[in-house]
């Protein structure tokens, strides 16, 4: 007798409506799941998509992926274990029912234990890569560094003019040592967004702990708002 195909019910998440935009984070979780459906031959009876922060706790669409996958006697089908929280005690509620089964894509094969343990830890994880975070930047401002490139515009135009006196293709390198500094810009702001998500602040308020931590914008003077920090996060995949 051929063995019945399995019925999945598929999440997805995002933190935020860039990420969402931008296509990046859900590409990825897209593939993952994609591959185990075709490895498995399953037959997909739902699929519930959100854009919420992990450490929120009220995300109604993973408990109508959870009652349908429970009403289908389907398997809850996810592409990572971060997608259904940060928090560990979150992930080992959902691992304990014995209603449903849950299945993370980029590892199908693990044992209940094995996801518990990697969800705490991975908490642990962000927990010391937020306190490092916080030390080095206490101890950066406490020797008066300005965290940045404030000086980024500035220093690119005066690169431009001394291209322009040898002649050079001046537009064209300009805009090259652009992207190149925006992205040495975007690699030194990482860890402290990278620190701000895992607490699962929105744009708007890691914009307002930027500006009250004291790191600077490549613009000298500029603040940081939402639709910077959306932009930064969109270009690091954040």
């Amino acid at each position: 007798m051929l063995k019945k195909a399995p019925k999945v019910v598929i999440y997805r998440r995002v933190s935020t409506q860039g990420q969402k935009e931008s296509g990046l984070g859900l590409e990825a979780q897209s593939k993952a799941v994609s591959d185990y459906i075709a490895l498995h031959g399953a037959e997909v009876v739902g699929t519930f998509e959100e854009t919420e922060s992990g450490r929120k706790k009220d995300r109604p669409e993973l408990k109508a992926a959870i009652a349908t996958a429970k009403a289908k006697r389907a398997i809850l089908l996810v592409a990572k274990l971060d997608r259904v929280g940060r928090r560990a005690s979150e992930v080992l509620t959902l691992l304990d029912r014995n209603d449903i089964k849950i299945v993370f894509a980029d590892s199908p094969n693990a044992s209940q234990l094995e996801n518990g343990l990697r969800a705490i830890i991975a908490e642990e994880e962000a927990r010391a890569i937020s306190a490092r975070t916080k030390a080095a930047l206490a101890a950066a401002k406490v020797r008066g560094i300005k965290l940045g490139c404030p000086n980024g515009a500035r220093a690119l135009l005066i690169y431009q003019a001394k291209e322009v006196q040898k002649g050079l293709d001046a537009n064209h390198l300009a805009c090259e040592a652009a992207s190149k500094a925006a992205d040495a810009f975007a690699e030194d702001t990482k860890p402290f967004l990278l620190d701000y998500v895992s607490q699962g602040y929105s744009n708007a308020k890691i914009a307002a702990s930027l500006n009250e931590d004291g790191i600077a914008t490549r613009r000298e003077g500029a603040r940081w708002h939402e639709t910077s920090v959306r932009n930064l996060r969109a270009r690091l995949a954040i």
